[in-house]
């Protein structure tokens, strides 16, 4: 196979790997009414109740002004409640309410989003391996946004 017959290839890849987690997302969002972003935030607040806002956005890879503004969102909504910690207002710890609890019962598979499970289920060589070519394949374009790494992949 040629190479440009291959790059085509890798080309179709890339596209059904963007259209595969854009709908996703809106499948999620319909039947969640949360975006993707919110409802892994909302699973990780979940699992590890009394996280704060910068493990939070550790954990799912973003700003953290990104985070609190999920976070925000989320609790308008109910679904998340925030306590303050007594020696040091500015920590804010987070834990789901009732209604998040139910809407996680209720919400769609994986939680994570698709593209983040299938990562999590790659042999640590493999994710390895693709980490290098990934990040060979961003150094070598024109006009790259590395802003974007603090992305949720739903708001892309």
């Amino acid at each position: 196979m040629t190479n440009d017959a291959r790059m085509l290839e890798v080309l179709q890849q890339f596209r059904i790997l963007l259209r595969s987690i854009k709908r996703h997302y809106k499948w999620v969002e319909k039947r969640s009414g949360l975006a993707g972003a919110q409802l892994w935030a909302l699973s990780e607040v979940a699992a590890r109740p009394g996280l704060k806002v910068t493990e939070l956005a550790q954990r799912l890879a973003l700003h953290q002004s990104t985070a609190s503004n999920l976070v925000n969102r989320l609790s308008a909504l109910g679904l998340v409640a925030k306590t303050r910690v007594s020696e040091d207002q500015r920590v804010v710890r987070l834990r789901p309410t009732i209604k998040g609890q139910r809407v996680l019962k209720q919400a769609p598979r994986p939680l994570v989003g698709v593209l983040q499970q299938a990562l999590r289920e790659l042999p640590a060589q493999r994710l390895d391996a693709l980490h290098r070519e990934l990040a060979e394949v961003i150094r070598r374009m024109r006009g790259k946004d590395a802003r974007a790494r603090k992305v949720p992949l739903s708001d892309l």
